[in-house]
Parts: structure tokens; sequence; C-alpha cells
């Protein structure tokens, strides 16, 4: 029996482990299959990687402070993050991967880089 190329239909030749009848088949299969046609987690995934390198940007030393008006000036929403760290007093930092931000008085930001 003759294998079909799932995403032209040709006849596929070759190894009998071969799935696609050639590489822009195979290309063309799996970026229809993976895109982001859940627009959604494409969306969310840019704002998550906008945050981080703004996050990175302003904490080049692994540990600084900034006011809320710089973050939100540089496009920062406060809406995505990856995580959220409490401490045992109960203080909490939210993280983008890595890279984290504390509230504190006044609409400042302890922002933080947490050690892999």
């Amino acid at each position: 029996m003759q294998k079909q190329c799932p995403e032209c239909g040709d006849k596929i030749i070759g190894r009998i482990d071969k799935k696609f009848c050639s590489d822009g088949c195979r290309n063309a299969y799996n970026n229809r299959i993976n895109k982001d046609s859940k627009n959604l987690i494409r969306n969310i995934n840019n704002r998550l990687r906008k945050n981080y390198r703004i996050l990175e940007d302003l904490n080049p030393d692994k540990k600084t402070k900034t006011s809320r008006a710089k973050l939100v000036e540089k496009g920062f929403d406060f809406n995505y993050f990856t995580s959220i760290y409490t401490t045992k007093a109960g203080t909490i930092y939210y993280f983008v991967y890595d890279q984290g931000y504390l509230p504190l008085d006044r609409d400042y930001y302890a922002l933080v880089k947490r050690d892999a």
C-alpha cells in the first residue's frame, strides 16, 4: 500500500517511515497545524515577551527600583505575568519568567531577577 502525503495527497516515495513527499509539504503542514490559530495564545505570548524585555531593560543589575510611570511609558502591561511568589512574610512578587517586580509604596516597584 502506497502512503499519501497528508499535505498535498501525492504518493510518498522513499523510506518506509517518511511522512511527507517533500520538505515544503512538511513545513506547510506543520505551520498550518501549529500556527497560532489560537490568536489568543500568540497575543498573550507577545505581551509576556514585551513585559519581559521591559523588565530586563530596566533591571540590568538584577535588583533595582523604578516607578509605575516608567513601566507604563515603556508599554508594560500589569495584567500579564507568568507566576506569583509569596514570601513567608506574605510579600507578593509577580514574575515574568525570571524577571520579577514587587509593588512598593507611592507607585514604585522593586525589580528583581530570580537566579536560575
